[in-house]
């Protein structure tokens, strides 16, 4: 039945359970009806035959009729016996009247003659205990089975009207029950396809139909999500990865448009690794973030030995500016909820930035707020502006401050709060600090006592 549609299935089951139910009703009602004709015509000849025995007389032991019967009816049959003897009878037909005489022995009982469609009842007749003869009553069964079958047909078509303007009934209001289904249905994936931000927004779910609703709307959330995780990837792809592979195919163009000295050749080469490393970390980090928010398991590190391992790979930028690089130790050794790896690649971009924009000194302090370890990255730069404080998270938007150091595409502060956040971490920088202050919090790991941060 699945290729007829929900509407059509329900309609069937409909009409099968209705029709069940009057098929049921209607032969319940044919059988009540057939047993109150049934006893309406047995006590309608038992009182035919009582009421001609109080109207006999007995004379010396013998019955006489007194009161002739009615004969106006055409189903008024009744016979009196006396002994064997018949004293009254009917005009009749032969089988009737065969009956009739079988039925004289006295016995009290009932007869019907299916030829004739005729029930005779025999009453005894007994005088001070002595049975003087008998009376037997007669009463045609056609007005009543003519009632019943007048019955039966009509509760057939009653039935069967009923069953009509059940499914009718039943057919328009599956549709008008169904119609605003096939609606959220196909508005659903019109918006899918077109507007994953249109929503149905039907408030809390009271009834099916907005809790379909509300189905939908977070279905379509998911999806959006995903479209939006999927959009920022390929923008932050492309914004972080030009800068180096623009570099990577100048440098290489240049170093093969003319023959060159060895050491030119390795500078060359030097350039294009860098920038080859850069890539990689870059590509890592966004496949990283993407495991991680596509829920992938997360490990534990040690949150000193993390600060050094960015410190180590920002060192050769802190000694090309002759900028002194420190990273404290905390009061007890803390771990982070991340891995080691993802970790760095958080704090790589942002003490990258304190590298390029500090004059001097770039410290990382470590503490614990709360549940979270938090990286402070200080550096005696300009600084940033508080219109800046968010624009500057913002793929490809860079501060106005000068920028004294290399200005390298590096992971991005934009790409470095997107790492954080998606381990529920988060990278936001303090406009009201002298220099520039970010400060990096990622989830601490299991197990840890609190430890107030100095941060």
């Amino acid at each position: 039945m699945s290729p007829l549609g929900l509407r059509r299935r329900l309609q069937l089951a409909v009409a099968a359970a209705v029709a069940v139910a009057l098929v049921g009703l209607v032969a319940g009602f044919n059988v009540i009806l057939g047993h109150v004709l049934d006893r309406d015509a047995r006590d309608l000849v038992r009182t035919r035959a009582v009421a001609q025995i109080d109207s006999l007389s007995t004379k010396g032991g013998r019955l006489s009729v007194t009161e002739a019967p009615d004969e106006r009816s055409a189903d008024a049959f009744v016979w009196v016996f006396s002994g064997a003897r018949e004293i009254e009878r009917p005009q009749t037909t032969p089988a009737i009247e065969r009956a009739a005489h079988q039925l004289a022995d006295g016995r009290a009982r009932y007869l019907d003659v299916a030829s004739t469609d005729t029930r005779l009842y025999a009453a005894p007749v007994v005088v001070q205990g002595r049975r003087l003869g008998t009376v037997v009553a007669g009463v045609s069964l056609a007005p009543y089975e003519q009632t019943r079958k007048l019955a039966l047909l009509s509760s057939l078509v009653l039935g069967g009207l009923v069953l009509l303007l059940v499914l009718v009934a039943a057919g328009w209001l599956l549709g008008a029950s169904l119609r605003p289904v096939v609606r959220m249905t196909r508005q659903a994936a019109e918006w899918s396809e077109h507007d994953v931000d249109h929503r149905f927004a039907l408030g809390q779910p009271h009834d099916e139909l907005t809790e379909l609703a509300a189905t939908l709307d977070g279905l379509l959330d998911r999806l959006a999500a995903s479209l939006r995780h999927e959009r920022r990837f390929s923008a932050e792809l492309s914004h972080e990865l030009r800068t180096p592979l623009a570099r990577v195919l100048a440098e290489s163009e240049l170093a093969l448009r003319r023959d060159r000295a060895p050491h030119e050749y390795r500078q060359a080469l030097g350039l294009i690794h860098r920038n080859a490393e850069q890539l990689a970390r870059t590509v890592d980090a966004l496949v990283a973030a993407a495991r991680y928010e596509a829920g992938g398991e997360r490990g534990t590190a040690d949150a000193q030995a993390v600060a050094e391992g960015a410190a180590r790979a920002c060192s050769g930028l802190a000694q090309q500016r002759a900028l002194e690089l420190d990273v404290s130790r905390p009061v007890r050794p803390l771990r982070i909820g991340i891995d080691a790896d993802l970790a760095e690649r958080i704090i790589q971009p942002v003490l990258e930035n304190a590298c390029r924009y500090g004059s001097s000194r770039v410290t990382v302090g470590i503490g614990r707020e709360n549940s979270s370890v938090v990286y402070a990255v200080e550096d005696d730069g300009p600084g940033v502006a508080e219109d800046e404080r968010e624009r500057i998270f913002e793929p490809g938007v860079r501060g106005e401050a000068p920028r004294p150091g290399e200005q390298g595409a590096g992971l991005g502060l934009a790409l470095a709060r997107r790492l954080a956040r998606s381990v529920d971490g988060d990278v936001v920088a303090d406009a009201a600090a002298e220099g520039g202050r970010f400060l990096v919090r990622l989830p601490a790991g299991s197990g840890q006592a609190h430890v107030a941060s100095s941060t």
